[in-house]
């Protein structure tokens, strides 16, 4: 019965209908052929989407859209430039740097990047920066906002996995500072080696105070988040409610730009994303159920305990599944359909469910930079202009942070663990 499923998906994928339709399709199909009961078609489907942590996805993805309507990327921007811009490289670093405050309220990576990539790709271009070193890293920043909280992938993975959200959430705080602090430095290198250009802006103490009191009031949404999810006070939820709330204040009461038409536009905007995603989640739902029908994961799971109980050589036998897989896989079908699985059995073996969480959206994020179905190289490619093998060229170089961070990550448990045990 698996194999049934698994092919028919493979060959739906092959004619390039929608990952959902593969998913819902595909199964439906095996539980004719295989006499299931149909009424569960409809029951997984609908009981998918009958969670309270999957409010937040909605939830984040209107805060984030209503905070990039109200100009608030372009103030993080203007102010985190006259702090770095001045370097050598300048400009790229404070398209990290951005990436890494901004993910505080965007929780995607391809959010990350319709609301920075074209600011940081046509300053970058402005000031003599090539073309694919721009796009290579706005590509490579934006991994940054599915590791930081709030992020939509780290909710869906432990709404799937019976894993603590909050404590998801909070564990992915240390990597993806680690994840900046290595992009930061290979783009130190790189502007040594390729005498990157400085910035034109100069600093001065009278404009950075003024720049630093305009952007407060964005640069308290993510300790906002933050702090309400380390305190206990809020769940994923509840923090992602009260951030639709303060982007709707500041973007009303103290930017003055947000009206009643953008806010009906941002609305829009989300309920066309949230669609796309909430129905890939509950056809997911109905595939999984029809793979554990037949026992997949249990011999998933004794497959896996077979070839070695090292929790270290296991995560690495994933790592290699889940960077082959998001090649071909769009991320949260991924997590979907491969955490149920593979879950269980690295619990079993010992590896902590909350470095596991890390572990699996870092490499899917790092899936989205490589073809053939890198959604953030076709995203930049039409962002930027560039035909896509330049894009590809471009993402090269920054992917040796990237796998430098998931080695370390997935070789040192306390870089996920310790803050979300620390916190109790």
């Amino acid at each position: 019965m698996s194999a049934t499923l698994l092919v028919l998906f493979l060959v739906l994928m092959l004619i390039r209908l929608p990952i959902a339709i593969c998913l819902g399709l595909s199964s439906a199909v095996v539980m004719i052929l295989f006499n299931l009961p149909m009424t569960v078609l409809a029951q997984r489907t609908v009981n998918a989407l009958d969670s309270t942590p999957l409010l937040a996805v909605p939830l984040f993805i209107f805060a984030a859209s209503l905070l990039s309507t109200s100009g608030v990327t372009n103030h993080l921007f203007e102010l985190v430039r006259m702090i770095v811009g001045w370097i050598r490289g300048g400009t790229a670093q404070v398209s990290v740097l951005v990436s890494l405050i901004f993910s505080g309220v965007s929780g995607a990576a391809l959010a990350d990047i319709g609301a920075l990539g074209s600011i940081q790709i046509k300053m970058m271009r402005k000031q003599g920066y090539s073309a694919e070193f721009a796009s290579g890293i706005t590509m490579a920043a934006a991994t940054i906002g599915p590791i930081f909280p709030p992020s939509i992938p780290i909710i869906i993975f432990a709404s799937v996995a019976n894993v603590s959200a909050v404590k998801l959430l909070i564990a992915g705080i240390v990597p993806a500072i680690l994840i900046t602090a290595l992009l930061m430095i290979q783009v130190g290198v790189m502007a040594r080696i390729h005498k990157l250009p400085r910035d034109d802006v100069k600093f001065d103490w009278a404009a950075f105070g003024r720049k630093f009191i305009v952007s407060l009031p964005a640069l308290a949404a993510p300790v906002l988040l933050i702090g309400g999810l380390i305190s206990g006070y809020f769940g994923p939820t509840e923090v992602a409610g009260v951030t639709v709330a303060y982007a709707l204040f500041i973007g009303k009461f103290i930017y003055r730009e947000l009206d009643f038409k953008r806010v009906v536009t941002a609305a829009r905007d989300t309920v066309d994303a949230t669609g796309s995603v909430l129905f890939i989640v509950a056809t997911a739902a109905l595939f999984a159920w029809v793979l554990t029908m037949d026992r997949l994961p249990a011999t998933a799971s004794a497959f896996l305990l077979d070839l070695s109980d090292n929790p270290l050589i296991l995560l690495f036998i994933v790592n290699v599944l889940l960077l082959v897989v998001g090649m071909f896989l769009e991320s949260i079908a991924a997590i979907l359909i491969i955490a149920p699985i593979i879950t269980p059995a690295l619990t079993a073996a010992g590896v902590d469910p909350l470095q596991l969480g890390i572990v699996f959206v870092l490499n899917l994020m790092i899936g989205l930079l490589t073809p053939p179905v890198g959604m953030s190289l076709y995203m930049v490619s039409i962002i930027a202009k560039m035909p896509l093998h330049r894009v590809i060229r471009g993402a090269l170089p920054f992917l040796i942070p990237l796998f430098v961070s998931l080695l370390a990550i997935t070789c040192i448990p306390a870089i996920s663990t310790w803050l979300p045990n620390l916190l109790g």
